[in-house]
């Protein structure tokens, strides 16, 4: 079964193509490869996966209709995992148009193109983000009708028109709400990534708030293994894909200092406004529906994460946050 992937040179989406093609399926890859954050990180994950002898990858950008359904016409796949996104709360504030035309405008692109080739299952990365000012921990029966970034907003959006599609004509969705994910070869742009550049290059890291705000961190291939048993026929259905524990930044800070053998110094900032305080995923809902549930600890997935830090250092210092 040939199933496309968007976002393929992605922190979540590469990891998502290696664990397909790994399995036997055959998997179309697309990226749009953008500056978003530094290209040099795409390049080294995409450059993994060209290993993969049932991997293909296409330059190609899921706002652009045309050259999406021409990739889709040539390969057929029988499934979509829409991972292709423009992420990250702050920056949508920046520029929140490019979060709508990718987000809402790029994902409605991939149903229409799914709707008119008879493409039965879509999958679609969410996030935990929809859930602020909600009481935790999080469980997808929850009102998120008021997001409190252009993110957030384009994220909902993006749910929303998936929910039509599937209503419509009958395309079996199944929406993933990520809780921060972390692991090797994050985002430049993410917390984890860039705090632990920040203490093993000893400069002070950005915090914002005191450190007491919580996450529910998540293991990059924990959430890739739940995406992928998301491609599962469920109708519709929302579903949180989370750690299961939340824990204090703080407390993730000091993982990270017993990890590289230093001590952080901080630059203490205003909590940000369209943060959340915490976050805490109810996952039952994963655990009954796809039997998923987190194997890797915060513990354990700190300690991975910075030895690939230490073995990639050489060109990773490079990298600008």
């Amino acid at each position: 079964m040939s199933i496309l992937v968007t976002g393929a040179a992605g922190f979540v989406g590469s990891k998502v193509c290696e664990l397909l093609a790994k399995s036997g399926k055959d998997v179309v890859g697309i990226d749009s490869m953008n500056d978003y954050y530094d290209v040099t990180v795409k390049e080294y994950r995409l450059n993994n996966l060209k290993n993969l002898k049932n991997f293909q990858f296409y330059k190609a950008d899921i706002e652009v209709k045309k050259d999406i359904e021409n990739i889709i016409k040539k390969n057929k796949p029988k499934a979509i995992i829409n991972l292709a996104a423009r992420a990250g709360v702050r920056a949508s504030m920046e520029d929140p148009f490019i979060y709508v035309f990718t987000n809402i405008v790029g994902t409605l692109n991939l149903l229409e193109i799914a709707k008119r080739r008879e493409i039965k299952k879509f999958v679609l990365a969410s996030t935990s983000s929809l859930y602020a000012g909600q009481k935790i921990p999080f469980v997808e029966t929850l009102a998120v009708n008021n997001p409190i970034s252009p993110y957030a907003a384009s994220k909902k959006g993006a749910e929303s028109m998936c929910y039509s599609y599937h209503y419509l004509y009958g395309i079996d969705v199944s929406i993933v709400r990520y809780f921060t994910v972390y692991g090797p070869a994050g985002r430049p742009d993410m917390s984890i990534i860039r705090f632990i550049k920040w203490i093993d290059e000893e400069k002070p890291v950005e915090l914002f708030g005191d450190g007491s705000q919580s996450r529910d961190f998540t293991y990059i291939d924990d959430i890739a293994i739940g995406t992928i048993k998301a491609l599962k026929k469920v109708g519709f259905e929302v579903i949180n894909l989370g750690g299961n524990k939340p824990y204090k930044l703080s407390y993730m800070l000091s993982l990270i200092e017993k990890n590289l053998n230093k001590t952080a110094k901080y630059d203490y900032k205003p909590f940000h406004k369209a943060d959340i305080v915490a976050t805490c995923a109810n996952i039952d809902k994963a655990s009954k529906l796809l039997r998923w549930t987190p194997k890797i600890s915060l513990e354990h997935g700190i300690k991975k994460t910075v030895k690939w830090y230490f073995e990639n250092k050489h060109w990773f210092k490079d990298i600008k946050l």
